[in-house]
């Protein structure tokens, strides 16, 4: 898939998992559940132990899995997680020569902002999508609908915080896709080999996501 092609996916279905697993074992058990539900998207954060390796293991087993990098904070670390098969880079925060990494590699960019200021600057630099983190501690969806009105061709994603009882105002609000840790893939669904609990949750943020999109249609 070309970078563009990635971010139409990633905006077509508006979820963004983030794994938080021990080892590639449980990377691929996750990986496959979310898949077969329907989100063949998986964020590896540099947090998880042996990310790199991991990611590595799961672009070769699962090719049809769009494989990223999270929580990126070095471009040495980001060009291995490139050369291991991710497909996206994010950052938590707004690194610029991550970004241009990304850029020079043709690998979709999301990085992490917050301010109005650093939505600007990150766009400027070729960011393909711009991941609004800690949305919730912030405002919420209500911050989301604030940044929107001065940067309305720009896509937002919305991060942390993101739960069952926020998921649909965040879509409301604007954000063209979220990002989901342990409100979509539990840590101990995960580590208990439990694909039903996830294949649940799922279903639920996959119907949210649709009736937000759905309501704003109507209303517009």
């Amino acid at each position: 898939m070309t970078k563009e092609q990635i971010r139409r996916r990633i905006e077509e279905i508006g979820l963004i998992p983030a794994l938080r697993v021990s080892s590639a074992e449980e990377a691929s058990f996750a990986a496959e559940t979310v898949a077969a539900c329907g989100i063949p998207i998986v964020e590896i954060t540099m947090t998880v132990p042996g990310a790199i390796d991991v990611i590595a293991a799961l672009a070769r087993k699962h090719p049809d899995v769009i494989v990223g990098a999270g929580t990126l904070m070095e471009t040495d670390v980001a060009h291995r997680c490139i050369q291991s098969g991710a497909r996206f880079l994010t950052t938590t925060g707004l690194d610029l020569e991550i970004i241009a990494v990304a850029k020079r590699e043709d690998v979709l960019s999301i990085p992490g902002v917050l301010t109005p200021g650093e939505v600007m600057a990150a766009w400027r630099a070729g960011g393909d999508l711009v991941k609004v983190f800690p949305c919730a501690q912030v405002g919420g969806a209500g911050y989301i609908r604030a940044l929107k009105a001065p940067f309305p061709q720009i896509p937002l994603i919305a991060s942390g915080g993101v739960n069952q009882q926020t998921a649909v105002e965040f879509i409301l609000a604007g954000a063209v896709a979220l990002g989901v840790g342990g409100a979509l893939v539990p840590r101990e669904a995960i580590e208990n080999r439990h694909p039903d609990r996830i294949r649940e949750l799922a279903r639920r943020f996959l119907g949210m996501v649709r009736a937000a999109r759905e309501q704003k249609a109507n209303h517009w």
